[in-house]
């Protein structure tokens, strides 16, 4: 075989789908940086001003240069990469950065260059020790302000994709949103990266301009080369590398098809979720940025299912004042098109307050000191968000949720501090959500089994599906040697949420789901069989699986449930569940199993 022949052999890459869509095109490898550094040592103490000058000048231009951007982009695509180049630019301007770099500089006697990859090298050791996997992802946003930084100090002036004068799909190690920004939409098709999960910006700015992308493939820039024929699949994960024509024929049918369902959906955006036998699902959205919201309401969402609050922690050097969150919260709440937002009080763990020495690094931060259990800790820090998110309730209608709840204890502990804090803001005067719901995440087995007690204590509960079915199998979703054990149809998972369920509405309150298998269109009629009142889920996937419901009836979706729980495996379940809806739903699940 010759080299060209292996060059352009047909392969297979698989990673995860973060922004739905098919696309079809030349590959386009970018390297951020593009030029090696120089990292030594100074031979004389007198050239370290000259050094923190050099450091100095790239800081400022990297904010000149950022700013250019955002002004070039303003009005175009959207507001979610403005936002994020807003974070860069703060982080160019964090002291902390700043301090660490010019220390670097003074105490090791090393060029500027070597001293911001030290300084990287810290924040990177901090966040590698953070459990919490979309914390840690965040960890990018300081590794792309450091970027810029070395490729002003290097002299390196080279325009990204500048070089692109096609329409491409671009594979690069990751990409900062100031980097994706800059394309000129029109010519790129898609994205894909080595690094980056379902949180990353990345996938923030790919959903944003609504094209095709998938992250995590860990070595598609060593396997793809610039001009390679790529087929990118964004909502399979998957990659076809060099594709056959007939594989690209089979492929532009379907970037079609995909097509002209997408704007199949959006007619159903708006509508209710009601089946035809007349049972309505309330629809709602997770968010973890303000800036998703335009996105929920134009794809259906009813309200905010899950505010995710930890964002509002991270990369700083202290801890967010009550002001800060309720800057945050006031934002969520009484949105026009959205009935309700339920707010989730912080899931961190002692190990995620790197400005605090004391809280050391656990064994297992999964089980040890994290939300609610953190929050009871530290009760001050506590108080301070639930000022913030009373405070808001005073305009809108807003519900705040505790995670990882796992007994009556905690939820007793947990209201009798909402409640002082509440007394207090009423004896300050200050204007407060009178009527504001209090739930539970359900997403400890323990909190399962005593369902029934628990809903007798709050005003509804929200089923976190991800932790929930991790801790009921003793699975570790992110590790690869076991993550195909992860299985919300195994029947212990269905029978407990079942229980759940059952016990929320015997006490006459309303049950949610928050996890990502609500968003799940395969697993629509069993969630409804299961007689949930609400479905949150990411924006993007509101429409098809509103069209599911719309088309299906609260009694065959009984008898769907009841059919699977006789079954004993959850290869029996899923297996019928497939089979089910692909018969059920053709046009839906078009190719699943495939």
């Amino acid at each position: 075989m010759s080299i060209t022949d292996d060059v352009k052999k047909t392969f297979v890459l698989k990673g995860i789908g973060v922004s739905p869509g098919i696309a079809c095109g030349k590959a386009f490898l970018f390297d951020p940086l593009g030029s090696d550094l120089s990292l030594y040592k100074l031979s004389d103490t007198s050239l370290i001003p000259q050094e923190i000058k050099r450091f100095e000048a790239a800081l400022k231009e990297s904010e000149r240069e950022l700013r250019a951007i955002k002004d070039g982009i303003h009005g175009k695509i959207g507001s979610e990469p403005l936002y994020i180049i807003d974070v860069h630019l703060m982080l160019l301007r964090d002291q902390a950065f700043i301090r660490h770099t010019v220390g670097h500089i003074k105490e090791s006697c090393v060029n500027a260059e070597w001293a911001v990859r030290m300084t990287l090298d810290q924040y990177r050791e901090l966040f590698d020790r953070v459990e919490d996997e979309y914390i840690r992802s965040r960890f990018s946003d300081i590794q792309y302000v450091g970027k810029r930084i070395l490729r002003n100090l290097s002299g390196e002036k080279r325009t990204p994709f500048s070089e692109i004068r096609e329409e491409v799909i671009v594979v690069a190690s990751d990409l900062s949103p100031a980097d994706t920004a800059q394309m000129m939409v029109h010519k790129v098709l898609g994205f894909a990266t080595d690094m980056g999960g379902k949180t990353s910006h990345t996938a923030i700015v790919a959903r944003s301009i609504e094209i095709p992308a998938i992250v995590g493939l860990q070595n598609i820039t060593r396997v793809v080369k610039t001009n390679d024929d790529l087929i990118i699949d964004g909502t399979s994960g998957l990659i076809i590398v060099n594709p056959d024509p007939e594989v690209a024929r089979r492929y532009q049918e379907k970037k079609k098809h995909y097509e002209l369902v997408q704007e199949d959906f959006l007619k159903y955006a708006r509508l209710p979720a009601m089946t035809k036998d007349r049972c309505r699902v309330d629809i709602g959205c997770n968010i973890e940025f303000i800036e998703e919201i335009p996105s929920a309401v134009l794809h259906g969402a009813e309200g905010i299912g899950l505010y995710r609050t930890e964002f509002i922690y991270i990369n700083r050097d202290r801890l967010p004042t009550e002001e800060e969150h309720f800057a945050h919260y006031r934002q969520v709440v009484g949105i026009e098109g959205l009935a309700w937002s339920t707010i989730r009080t912080f899931d961190l763990g002692g190990d995620k307050f790197t400005s605090d020495p004391k809280l050391a690094k656990e064994m297992n931060p999964q089980l040890g000191l994290r939300a609610i259990r953190f929050c009871l800790k530290e009760v001050e820090q506590f108080k301070v968000q639930l000022r913030a998110i009373i405070r808001a309730g005073a305009f809108g209608k807003l519900r705040v949720m505790f995670p990882m709840v796992s007994g009556i204890e905690e939820i007793h502990e947990a209201k009798r501090i909402f409640d002082i804090v509440k007394g207090d803001l009423i004896e300050e005067h200050v204007p407060i959500g009178r009527d504001i719901e209090i739930g539970v995440m359900i997403e400890v087995p323990s909190a399962g089994i005593v369902a029934e007690e628990l809903a007798k204590e709050v005003d509804f509960f929200s089923i976190g599906t991800n932790d929930l079915i991790q801790y009921v199998l003793a699975i570790d979703r992110i590790n690869e040697r076991v993550a195909y054990l992860y299985e919300p149809l195994h029947p212990a998972v269905l029978r407990l949420i079942a229980q759940i369920t059952a016990a929320g509405h015997r006490n006459g309150i309303r049950v949610a789901m928050c996890g990502e298998m609500a968003g799940e269109p395969l697993y629509a009629l069993i969630l409804l069989g299961l007689e949930l009142d609400e479905l949150s889920m990411n924006p993007l996937g509101i429409p098809r699986m509103k069209k599911i419901i719309q088309n299906a009836t609260l009694q065959e979706s009984r008898e769907l449930l009841n059919k699977v729980l006789a079954f004993n495996s959850a290869t029996e379940i899923r297996d019928y569940v497939e089979h089910y809806m692909r018969r059920r739903f053709p046009e839906e699940f078009q190719g699943a199993g495939q």
